[in-house]
């Protein structure tokens, strides 16, 4: 028979709150897009000053992706998506992704 601290456990741990999952937005290279509007991408979508726009810039150049941050699934859906507009309405195939952390 179940004690009552068996049972306090036992509710404890099924309504412990569980954090979201949580989701790396990437930029990925090609060899259209320019240096100047990845930065660009990463400082008015993402956020980033200056120097963590060109850090990351240089990973997406160097090693073919880079993480520009971790989100949650809906933030990162729409982090993707303002990447994607950007980029085509200035004429660019840079792509974007999202994977789970």
């Amino acid at each position: 028979m179940a004690t009552k601290e068996d049972r306090d456990l036992e509710l404890e741990q099924k309504t412990e709150a569980r954090l979201p999952r949580r989701y790396q937005v990437l930029l990925h290279n090609d060899h259209y897009t320019t240096w100047e509007f990845v930065v660009e991408v990463l400082e008015r979508i993402f956020h980033k000053n200056q120097t963590e726009a060109e850090q990351i810039t240089y990973f997406v150049h160097h090693r073919g992706v880079g993480v520009c941050g971790e989100y949650n699934l809906e933030i990162a859906q729409m982090k993707v998506l303002q990447v994607r507009m950007m980029a085509k309405a200035s004429g660019y195939p840079l792509r974007c992704s999202f994977k789970e952390a």
